[in-house]
Formats: structure tokens, sequence, C-alpha cells
């Protein structure tokens, strides 16, 4: 005996969610902004040189 038709319906429904998910994962993400590797460098430089003095 197959799901049949709603079987079908269950997953495509589920398949939609995920892939409605993923895009605003993905547009959520895209608004971080991480630092670069040199930005991370320059300031742990400038709060060593505010800690010598």
């Amino acid at each position: 005996m197959s799901p049949g038709l709603l079987g079908f319906v269950v997953v495509a429904l589920l398949g939609f969610a995920l892939y409605i998910l993923i895009k605003s994962m993905n547009k959520q993400m895209s608004k971080i902004q991480v630092p670069r590797e040199g930005e991370i460098e320059a300031e742990a430089a400038r709060e060593d040189e505010k800690a010598k003095k």
C-alpha cells in the first residue's frame, strides 16, 4: 500500500517550507557584519597602544 496523494502533498509542503526557511536564513545571514581579519588585528593593536600609555 502506498502513501498516495496525501503523502505526496505532505512531503511537497515540507519541501516548500524548507525552501522558504533557507531563503529567509540566507537573507538574515547576509545582514550580519563580520569584521575582517585586518580590522581585528588593527583594533587589537590600538587596544595594546592604549594599555601601554
